[in-house]
């Protein structure tokens, strides 16, 4: 599914905020529990560190923080917002879902508030339906969450998974603005690769002995990666009638340097107009963009009226890109 921004009213990102765990778990606190080294995993993946929740810690104690500071940024108040989506695949439970939580919790009583599953590519299309409400007229104003707790699906023998995934979350506020914002989304799905990346046992389909952990075909999900990021990311863009020199800032999903620089090479962004933290974070699913972004803000790499690329992709398996000029003035909070 691609399509273009419609001309009329204009939608864009009014706020943005995180929130990752305070706990720190470095490459050599890893290799406790499986056989592995820092050299070992920096060299395949990129990541030298990552956040894990402590056990107290659900979505929503991260997804809350996030929201509270989007909200401020975007000098909104909880009662105002009138659609809140948390794209995730690790929920506080199953019902009722974090994002009715959330809203609660901000006092939004009135809002539509539900959950997103679309694995680490979430936040794009909980951005593009986010878009699709306001540019509708279904929703005045949205809050959108992307993030996840994908420690609580580790399998800490399987070092696989262990080494690259983290925790986090981050939040966007959507309003209407006077000049461009988002301009174009491209959305898909291939359901034949679902088991390249998948949590048997998680739902109501009964599996012999699954344990409820992450599974993963890495030469599968790698190959996938590097194909439909860069395909997706051309897609949009000659929807858009632009170019990758259009292009002030790329964005992609955070999940392996090495993916991200095949990316990088293969759509011919240059080094500098790519934001990379995955070495910082891990792989944090639908948390992924929005703390790529509030890094882009902090250290002044985005302004307004910059053209930013953003591009996910993840289990389903699925992907997405959105490209918006970018209008909000201020670092992340």
């Amino acid at each position: 599914m691609i399509g273009r921004a419609t001309a009329g009213l204009e939608v864009s990102i009014t706020g943005l905020g995180c929130k990752v765990p305070e706990r720190v778990m470095t490459n050599d606190e890893l290799s406790q529990f499986v056989d592995t080294s820092d050299e070992w995993i920096r060299e395949r993946t990129g990541i030298r560190e990552r956040r894990i929740a402590s056990q107290e810690e659900a979505l929503s104690d991260l997804a809350l923080p996030a929201a509270r500071a989007a909200l401020a940024q975007a000098g909104v108040e909880g009662a105002e917002i009138d659609l809140i989506i948390v794209a995730t695949v690790t929920p506080d439970m199953a019902f009722p879902s974090t994002a009715a939580i959330v809203a609660d919790a901000l006092g939004a009583t009135d809002a539509a508030a539900y959950d997103l599953s679309a694995g680490c590519t979430g936040f794009m299309y909980a951005l593009a339906q986010g878009y699709g409400m306001l540019a509708g007229g279904l929703a005045r104003r949205a809050l959108v969450i992307g993030g996840d707790v994908l420690s609580r699906l580790f399998d800490w023998t399987d070092r696989s998974t262990l080494v690259l995934f983290g925790d986090g979350a981050g939040a966007v506020v959507l309003e209407a603005v006077p000049q461009q914002g988002f301009i174009g989304f491209e959305l898909g799905a291939d359901g034949a690769g679902g088991e390249s990346l998948w949590l048997p046992g998680s739902g109501s389909r009964i599996f012999d002995e699954a344990d409820r952990h992450i599974k993963m075909n890495g030469r599968e999900v790698f190959k996938f990666a590097t194909r439909i990021l860069v395909q997706s990311a051309e897609d949009v863009l000659a929807k858009c009638e632009l170019t990758i020199d259009d292009v002030d800032l790329y964005i992609p999903h955070q999940a392996n340097v090495r993916i991200i620089d095949h990316a990088t090479r293969k759509l011919g962004v240059p080094s500098d107009r790519v934001v990379i933290n995955v070495d910082r974070y891990g792989n944090t699913s639908s948390g992924s963009i929005p703390l790529a972004l509030a890094d882009a803000l902090a250290d002044d790499r985005l302004r307004p009226g910059m053209v930013v690329l953003m591009t996910g992709m993840g289990a389903g398996l699925t992907w997405g890109s959105a490209i918006m000029r970018w209008t909000m003035d201020g670092a992340a909070a």
